[in-house]
């Protein structure tokens, strides 16, 4: 069965699946990793949702504000056994969802051009490619979208 669980970055099993996450993106971002590990700091996470399939924790994702209107998304992450079963989807939808109960009216996010699943996630679930912001303005490597919330 899956379960979904609104958390914060307090919650031991996000960290344990953000740990598995950096391990992941460490390898995909060879060299760049450093500039990407400053940014996703989890301490400042205080929406996150874990999903469970029998009460094991196999993926994760979180919002953090951006601005009054904005939310973006960070941490997403599912479990490589449990990949392409719609996990992912589903904290996303989760994090919508929440984002538009804290009255957020959208979202952007970035992620690196190294993750093809990733990308492809953003595009199915409505989000365009925008122009690369804040900090990522200038990266090459990475790829920024936005979605509409309201």
């Amino acid at each position: 069965m899956i379960t979904k669980l609104r958390v914060d970055a307090t919650n031991v099993d996000f960290k344990e699946l953000v740990k598995n996450l950096d391990k992941d993106l460490a390898k995909r971002d060879g060299d760049d990793h450093s500039f990407y590990a400053q940014f996703n700091k989890i301490d400042v996470i205080k929406h996150a949702v874990v999903v469970y399939k029998n009460n094991i924790p196999i993926g994760c994702g979180a919002i953090k504000r951006y601005n009054s209107l904005t939310t973006e998304l960070k941490r997403m992450y599912t479990m490589p056994s449990y990949r392409g079963k719609g996990i992912a989807s589903i904290i996303l939808k989760e994090l919508e969802i929440w984002a538009i109960e804290l009255s957020y009216e959208s979202c952007i996010l970035e992620t690196g051009k190294k993750q093809p699943e990733a990308i492809a996630l953003y595009k199915k679930m409505g989000y365009h490619i925008t122009a690369n912001y804040g900090q990522y303005k200038n990266i090459e490597n990475s790829l920024c979208f936005e979605k509409k919330l309201k």
